[in-house]
């Protein structure tokens, strides 16, 4: 089972880059950030109190992402892995899917870092604002959310690093370029 954290920044292009490996690996696509939008578009109970804390570009609290997280992997039967986009955000988050995978007799593959300076994180994130109407790409909320990951995500790569899971991936280019950079760090792994 290959089971990949796509890991970065907001704005980095994960969301992009799953779908082409969602295409390319027949994987199933976990992003924390689509299930608390579609949560907050249905006025559940968790997208309630989710909307509170990304509306101020804050990390929804450990536990409720946890238990999002097991309800979407307990709805897939025989999957040929996972791509984890935007979990773990922390390193508590990290240990949790790491036992979880454990005693599902499986493992997370590789973490694979879309590495974006800030000043291309902000450009992309005003675009997709402006684009979509997403709330959480204000400025503001912009400038908190890199430093929320900066300082509470970023830490996750050195988890992953003493595990030798890590590996950075120039997240600078065209949209194929970087797929190609990705698929190279998939390929190593066989």
């Amino acid at each position: 089972m290959l089971n990949i954290v796509l890991f970065g920044p907001p704005g980095s292009g994960k969301g992009t880059q799953s779908e082409k490996m969602i295409d390319k690996y027949g994987l199933i696509h976990l992003s924390t950030g689509d299930i608390l939008r579609e949560a907050i578009s249905e006025r559940t109970p968790l997208g309630i109190k989710a909307k509170e804390y990304m509306e101020k570009g804050e990390l929804v609290p450990d536990e409720d992402v946890i238990n999002m997280v097991v309800k979407r992997l307990d709805r897939e039967k025989n999957p040929n892995g996972f791509i984890f986009d935007g979990f773990p955000r922390t390193c508590g988050q990290a240990r949790f899917l790491r036992t979880l995978l454990t005693e599902r007799d499986t493992r997370i593959s590789v973490m694979i870092a879309l590495q974006v300076n800030r000043d291309e994180l902000i450009r992309r994130l005003l675009k997709r604002g402006q684009q979509t109407g997403r709330s959480d790409d204000e400025l503001s909320v912009i400038m908190n959310r890199i430093e929320v990951y900066e300082r509470d995500t970023a830490p996750v790569i050195d988890f992953y690093r003493n595990m030798r899971k890590y590996r950075p991936v120039d997240g600078l280019g065209s949209i194929e370029e970087i797929f190609d950079r990705i698929v190279g760090v998939i390929g190593e792994l066989k």
